[in-house]
């Protein structure tokens, strides 16, 4: 059997061209390997790189000297084996090299490795960045690589920089509402960070029109609540507008009888007299806006509680004013007995320049908590407000009622008015 040295020059060429596959194809397992950390596989690559690298450069030693002194020893060795036993090497080593590509393609389609990881979160909808505590990143995906292009405007180079760039933690970009949130954690003793951007596209929008939705029923509650006491108002001047009516007419009849009565009888003038001073008494407080501390005092003394005025009422309290005092009064009183067991209720005044305070204090026990504005008290807030005024409860022992009120400063026309 001929050697190798004697086979025509194109056979050689297949040879080395052979030879020069394998040593690609051993460089590319090699470096596929080392990237997903399989160093075994690196070894056996590396191990198959060197073996076709000697065929490959005996041969084209080969094609340069021939079998002259000027050829390297193991070249002139290698060049006189027969033509067969070179085959026989060559099988084997695309064999080899072969199933080594081959069993490193599957161990990346079937195993977990850091490509599959950089694969699947490239894919997720949502940024994913983590970086050292020296802002170097270790990874990110590229979608955050987009959100950090679109907000920033430069790539993403510094995980430190980036979130010192956020200026908050739901930002719009390409479109989308993203929620940005960041957590630090130790991995080997290392302090890293995490930076993750969610999409809520959808869920910024429902719950910008639950926002909507929120303010236009607060708005329409507000209206409804002044629309139940407009009509509460309503009702109670129907009802004193009857109550007059009704004084009305009886004074009518009393006239009458007063007309018709003999002057012989004592009682039954006496007994005129009588009804004409209540009928009286109940027109002039029908007729009168404000309520008077009279009826205030009577409620007291029903309830078994004793009233204690420092200072009289302020006479800069217009008609409205005076009715929501008189209102709070009754209110503060009947929940003192009620609710507290109280035995005294202090009614004082202070102010400033532009506000009047009404203060309702009892000596009964402190609620566990402060209560919430509700019923009666609620009523009061709205009018309170209504009026430009507040309503404020203070839990702690005594307990406080205190309505405030702004004053009315008399205009300059108004002054001048009063001057001539």
């Amino acid at each position: 059997m001929s050697a190798f040295l004697s086979l025509a020059a194109p056979v050689r060429a297949l040879f080395a061209l052979t030879a020069l596959l394998l040593c690609l194809a051993n460089l590319g397992s090699a470096l596929l390997s080392a990237v997903g950390k399989r160093y075994r596989f690196t070894a056996a690559a590396l191990g198959l790189l060197a073996a076709a690298y000697v065929l490959w450069q005996v041969i084209f030693d080969l094609s340069l000297f021939g079998g002259t002194a000027q050829a390297q020893i193991v070249s002139r060795t290698l060049g006189d084996c027969p033509w067969a036993l070179w085959l026989s090497v060559f099988f084997p080593l695309a064999a080899a090299t072969a199933l080594l590509f081959r069993g490193i393609l599957r161990y990346d389609r079937t195993s977990i490795t850091p490509g599959t990881v950089k694969l699947f979160l490239d894919r997720l909808p949502c940024g994913i960045c983590c970086w050292a505590d020296s802002g170097r990143v270790l990874f990110s995906n590229m979608c955050m690589n987009r959100l950090c292009q679109a907000l920033t405007g430069a790539p993403l180079r510094s995980g430190n920089s980036f979130r010192e760039a956020l200026p908050g933690e739901i930002l719009t970009a390409e479109g989308r509402a993203w929620r940005f949130s960041c957590r630090e954690f130790t991995l080997d003793g290392e302090r890293l960070y995490e930076l993750i951007a969610s999409d809520i596209t959808v869920e910024y929008g429902k719950t910008q029109a639950l926002e909507r939705d929120r303010a236009e029923l607060a708005s329409l509650g507000r209206e409804l609540r002044e629309y139940y006491l407009s009509i509460d108002d309503v009702v109670r001047r129907q009802e004193v507008l009857k109550a007059r009516a009704d004084i009305h007419d009886e004074m009518n009849r009393l006239m009458l009888s007063a007309m018709t009565a003999s002057g012989d009888d004592p009682a039954t003038l006496d007994r005129i007299f009588l009804l004409w001073e209540q009928n009286a008494l109940l027109l002039g407080k029908a007729a009168e806006p404000g309520a008077s501390a009279d009826g205030l005092e009577k409620l007291a003394a029903a309830l078994g509680l004793r009233l204690v005025w420092q200072g009289a009422v302020p006479e800069t309290l217009t008609g409205p004013q005076r009715e929501l005092f008189a209102a709070a009064a009754q209110e503060a009183a009947a929940n003192a007995v009620k609710h507290a067991g109280a035995k005294t209720l202090t009614i004082s005044f202070s102010g400033t320049d532009r506000t009047l305070c009404c203060r309702f204090i009892n000596d009964g026990r402190a609620p566990e908590e402060i209560p919430r504005f509700t019923g009666g008290l609620a009523n009061l807030s709205m009018l309170a407000e209504a009026q430009g005024g507040s309503l404020a409860v203070t839990g702690e022992n005594p307990f406080t009622l205190s309505l405030s009120f702004p004053k009315i400063i008399p205009s300059a026309d108004a002054r001048c008015d009063s001057v001539m």
